[in-house]
């Protein structure tokens, strides 16, 4: 039987992909939550890469330092205690064009107060910005979640934004299990040109 990957091994997957033969690899993590897509960049951009985090609560960047600090990997990161949507006020200019991927894990910090969650303006803006910066082949994964009060709301308007990128600069797909409806599901978007 073949082992279908989850939702965000899958993202991880794309990545991976984007990345693995760029020499300075420039990634960014939209959303820091527990600092494990961001260990995992880190992991993956090697010691000339760098990886860009956000993220709005204190305790997500607290938590992602200590991760990454515990495997030698802080020195990679640069983390920004602001929302996504301020990408343009807190990367430097001279990676437009040349950001290699950008994770979002949308929804709430797990273990945390579930009340604050990603929104969609805040987060189609952080998208807008994803793809005006991304590199030729560049990856954006964006996992959606269901399972919380604004979860569907937020899965609509993201994927009417993804939807409405040009054929011809961006592919766009959308992956989800049809039969569990609370399910996460996972938006590549690949920057064609």
């Amino acid at each position: 039987m073949i082992k279908t990957l989850s939702t965000l091994q899958s993202a991880k997957y794309y990545v991976k992909q984007a990345i693995q033969e760029q020499n300075h690899p420039i990634v960014v993590d939209a959303t820091l939550g527990n600092g494990y897509d961001t260990l995992f960049l880190a992991q993956e951009v090697g010691t000339q890469g760098k990886v860009f985090g956000f993220d709005i609560q204190s305790l997500a960047i607290e938590t992602t330092s200590q991760r990454l600090q515990q495997e030698g990997l802080l020195e990679r990161v640069v983390l920004f205690h602001a929302g996504h949507e301020h990408w343009e006020a807190f990367i430097p200019h001279e990676y437009k064009s040349k950001i290699n991927a950008v994770m979002f894990n949308l929804g709430y910090l797990p273990h945390s107060d579930e009340t604050i969650i990603t929104r969609p303006e805040t987060t189609i803006q952080a998208m807008g910005h994803a793809c005006q910066w991304l590199a030729p082949r560049g990856i954006i994964t964006i996992a959606l979640y269901v399972g919380h009060e604004e979860g569907q709301a937020e899965v609509d308007h993201v994927t009417s934004f993804a939807s409405q990128l040009p054929a011809k600069q961006f592919q766009v797909t959308w992956t989800q299990m049809l039969n569990r409806t609370s399910a996460p599901s996972l938006i590549v978007i690949e920057k064609i040109k």
